[in-house]
């Protein structure tokens, strides 16, 4: 894993974002779900500062991404971070990158003294379960996710 290094995303990386972001759109058949431009991640990313990204370098090129932020555990009484998406370019996979970026950010959960690491994960996409189970990672049996979007947002 000597060739892996990482680095955090800067508002010159915008476009790369979005790319990685369109790229792991189109692996999950949600292309048409991406409403993102760079104008929009600029200002979340680094304006208002509600998410962090860091990238997976492969000799010095980056070749993944994982886009974060804190959540609350009231349980635990304290914040976790919530990995909203995790890819790798097929090109890269297998190399060990997608562990190193799972690595990378338990070491900044537990850097951060955050209480846990959490996110979600297409039912359909047996590969990445597959592997989420190797590292140890729990499905939370039980739970099921929720979302408010569009008109129903709005009306309510």
């Amino acid at each position: 894993m000597n060739n892996i290094t990482f680095r955090k995303a800067e508002r010159r990386d915008c476009a790369l974002i979005l790319r990685f972001i369109k790229e792991l759109a189109e692996y999950e058949k949600l292309e048409q779900e991406v409403v993102a431009t760079e104008d929009l991640l600029s200002d979340w990313l680094f304006d208002k500062e509600k998410a962090e990204v860091i990238f997976c370098m492969y000799d010095g090129r980056e070749v993944g991404f994982a886009l974060f932020f804190h959540n609350f555990s009231t349980f635990l009484g304290k914040c976790g971070i919530y990995l909203e998406d995790l890819y790798v370019a097929p090109e890269y996979r297998g190399k060990g990158c997608g562990k190193a970026l799972l690595r990378k950010l338990a070491e900044i959960t537990r850097e951060r003294r955050c209480g846990r690491l959490d996110w979600c994960c297409l039912d359909w996409n047996r590969p990445s379960i597959d592997f989420y189970l190797s590292l140890g990672a729990v499905p939370m049996n039980g739970w099921t996710t929720y979302r408010l979007s569009g008109e129903a947002l709005e009306k309510l």
